[in-house]
């Protein structure tokens, strides 16, 4: 989703007068300014929540200002000190990115990246990455704004799950999202992202369990979504590398499966007891301001153990239980013979 943000002049700036009363226009820009247009969520920046993002600016090669802070102000966003429009309408070029706290940027004419970044692992402490490059003149945009168009630059994951199965009670507390690529650099001007080679788990918990039922249900917890970077996922072999040591995706619930009638635990395994992740491969190619909403089905079984566990890829779930029957022919068991002759035959004779 794009939202977008508006370069707004705001406040006039002054004439000056020579000595000898010869009136020199030393500007009739305007002050710089953002007014926004986006839309909601708690870790996606937006219109509600975005409180501040950082702006650089560009007349041909030469920097005008750069990485400046521009703040919420009412309906629009300015800096502690104002910059103008240059009179003459020479164009300015823009370049701005939230949140306005990333470590790791580098803007001059020749070089516009985020290098090393990584999301936290705590789904809890993602947070959403955004920017744009927009230009302006004074002639077209001091009145009307320049149009600044915020895109996306994660990915945000979501998993749901639901199961029509009624023989079982299915109890998530927690989601991972493990062994996606940890970290990578971002260059502003092809909006392109250059991975590195680290892979790590992302997960959150919670004491609550959602309890699963036909229809779909996040169980992402109160801390929301997660806010990756954007890449191919190569998937976990859960039949052949139930350690993973190929560090393929999957994505995995903090599960507990009881017996419907009777509440008999089935998982953890019984030889277990200690809660434990049911794990499912993923490959799904993730691109930049795109929302994956995975759904797990746990109607017809649970997954695998998650690779993290000591039981890391055997099934959670077997198949379903079934009987061979064999009933036993009947044996002949000979009694001795019985004369069926009755007392009266006994007296006729």
């Amino acid at each position: 989703m794009k939202h977008t943000l508006y370069l707004l002049p705001l406040a006039a700036f002054a004439l000056a007068s020579c000595a000898n009363e010869d009136t020199i226009e030393v500007s009739q820009g305007r002050e710089i300014s953002f007014r926004p247009a986006m839309s909601s969520r708690a870790t996606e920046v937006t219109n509600a929540n975005l409180q501040d993002f950082k702006a650089s600016a560009f007349i041909g090669s030469d920097v005008y200002f750069n990485q400046v802070t521009f703040s919420r102000d009412g309906s629009f966003y300015t800096s502690a000190k104002d910059y103008l429009w240059p009179g003459d309408d020479t164009q300015i070029d823009f370049l701005a990115y939230a949140p306005s706290d990333l470590t790791g940027v580098t803007v001059t004419s020749e070089n516009k990246t985020l290098e090393n970044f990584t999301p936290a692992e705590s789904i809890a402490d993602q947070v959403d990455f955004i920017s744009a490059q927009a230009s302006g003149t004074r002639s077209a945009n001091e009145s009307a704004g320049v149009p600044l168009d915020f895109a996306h630059r994660l990915a945000q994951i979501e998993v749901q799950a639901k199961t029509s199965n009624d023989v079982y009670n299915f109890e998530v507390t927690g989601v991972r999202i493990g062994r996606p690529v940890a970290g990578g650099s971002f260059d502003f001007d092809s909006n392109a992202w250059t991975l590195a080679q680290d892979k790590t788990d992302y997960e959150t918990t919670y004491a609550t369990a959602v309890k699963l039922g036909e229809e779909a249900a996040s169980v992402m917890g109160a801390d929301g979504n997660a806010m990756l970077i954007p890449q191919q996922l190569t998937a976990w072999n859960a039949t052949a590398d139930g350690a993973n040591a190929a560090q393929g995706a999957y994505l995995s619930i903090k599960l507990r499966i009881t017996a419907a009638e009777t509440g008999t635990q089935i998982y953890p395994f019984p030889s277990n007891g200690e809660d434990q992740w049911a794990a499912i491969p993923v490959n799904t190619n993730w691109e930049a301001g795109k929302k994956y909403i995975y759904t797990l089905d746990l109607t017809h079984g649970a997954g695998y153990v998650d690779p993290n566990d000591p039981d890391g890829g055997k099934p959670v779930l077997g198949g379903p239980i079934k009987f061979t029957v064999q009933v036993e022919d009947w044996t002949d068991t000979p009694v001795s013979t019985i004369d069926m002759k009755t007392s009266s035959d006994d007296a006729e004779k």
